[in-house]
């Protein structure tokens, strides 16, 4: 079975090490949306060990406060489901009020056109460095 984690198939790494990698998705609606995903395939995070599962969430809420500091946004959603994909990833998007979901989850019903904003270059700029620097 292919995976689409594992073939890296959408979105750009913009930080990894030898276990982790935070991914920055393209999506027009959610700015700043980025993946935490684990390098090794692994379904559950119950399958780890506790320093990997500390790590994994350590990294998640390092994520969520840089992008919140960034960006500003009303609310930040984390999710990690794996249904479609079973490979540990956690979904950290940024919410916006004016966002084409707000308040809905973005995999919900659309409610409006939404923001339509891309990351510009000196956001994403920032945001790697400061991913730099509370992950080195």
């Amino acid at each position: 079975m292919s995976c689409a984690i594992c073939n890296g198939l959408d979105g750009e790494i913009i930080w990894n090490d030898n276990t982790l990698r935070v991914v920055l998705l393209d999506h027009p609606d959610y700015k700043g949306y980025c993946r935490v995903e684990l390098i090794a395939h692994q379904k559950e995070m119950t399958d780890l060990d506790e320093a990997l599962q500390f790590n994994i969430m350590r990294c998640v809420f390092k994520v969520e406060t840089v992008l919140r500091k960034i960006f500003n946004p009303a609310k930040i959603n984390l999710a990690s489901l794996g249904n479609k994909t079973p490979h540990i990833h956690w979904h950290i998007i940024p919410r916006f009020k004016e966002d084409a979901h707000f308040p809905n989850s973005h995999w919900g019903e659309k409610l409006r056109d939404g923001l339509h904003q891309t990351i510009s270059a000196q956001e994403k700029k920032e945001l790697i460095t400061l991913l730099n620097q509370s992950l080195s």
